[in-house]
């Protein structure tokens, strides 16, 4: 039997990301230099601006929807994939298997793990690198803003009360805007009602939560604003969407 797969059409979701306090996603650098930034940020290799890597945000995204949906034990602690699809309470579950197999379509799987099905299908959505904001980057320049700043931490000893093991990390400062996009591949009937849906909950989720490092110790707090989806006005859809 010929498997149902044609791109039927691509819808685009953009906007803008304002970070409500300091933001770190790493740079991953293994070395170290005298007088050196401890935890540097990720940064454009040409223009040095720092930026949200869009595989931050899927990742991130991505976590928190298995997380609401309860797939997280039955994947063992991994990221969802085809063979969470065959664990028995999944399978058993009308909700549990609906909302993997809805996941597995927008945010893809092991390329290891192939589906000659064609009931997933390739990867729906892709995630744009967020670069800083024009019209806020402008601003900044003609403010002189850092764009990024050092934020100390320590610990505290608890018998004596003094700080101990000082480190230094870099943050993108509160305030600063990026732009936002993520496309969607509509392969199969259906995929528009579960990219709006997930999405939306997805975005939602993240506002509660936090973006890179050091989320439990207030970093990372972001906000979506000015969403328009195929060049028409989303905000106030989102605004008004409930998670729980």
């Amino acid at each position: 039997m010929a498997i149902d797969l044609k791109l039927k059409a691509i819808k685009t979701l953009s906007g803008k990301v304002v970070l409500k306090s300091g933001l770190h996603i790493g740079a991953g650098n293994t070395e170290m230099h005298i007088g050196g930034m401890d935890n540097p940020v990720v940064k454009h290799p040409h223009s040095n601006d720092p930026y949200i890597p869009g595989s931050s945000l899927k990742g991130k995204i991505r976590s928190l929807l298995e997380l609401k949906c309860g797939l997280v034990p039955y994947a063992g602690g991994s990221v969802v994939t085809n063979k969470t699809l065959d664990h028995q309470e999944v399978k058993n579950n009308k909700d549990l298997s609906g909302d993997c197999m809805a996941i597995l379509k927008l945010f893809g799987s092991s390329g290891a793990e192939a589906d000659v099905s064609g009931n997933i299908g390739p990867t729906r959505l892709l995630f744009s690198d967020c670069y800083l904001d024009n019209e806020w980057k402008k601003m900044a320049g003609e403010r002189r803003y850092l764009l990024t700043e050092e934020k100390s931490e320590n610990s505290i000893n608890r018998i004596s009360g003094t700080a101990t093991s000082p480190r230094f990390t870099e943050r993108v400062p509160e305030g600063t805007i990026f732009s936002f996009c993520v496309t969607c591949r509509i392969l199969k009937d259906g995929d528009e009602k579960i990219f709006e849906k997930f999405v939306l909950d997805g975005l939602k989720l993240l506002e509660h939560d936090a973006l890179g490092g050091s989320g439990s110790r207030g970093y990372g707090r972001v906000k979506f604003t000015e969403l328009s989806l195929d060049g028409q006005a989303w905000q106030e859809t989102f605004d008004k969407h409930v998670v729980f």
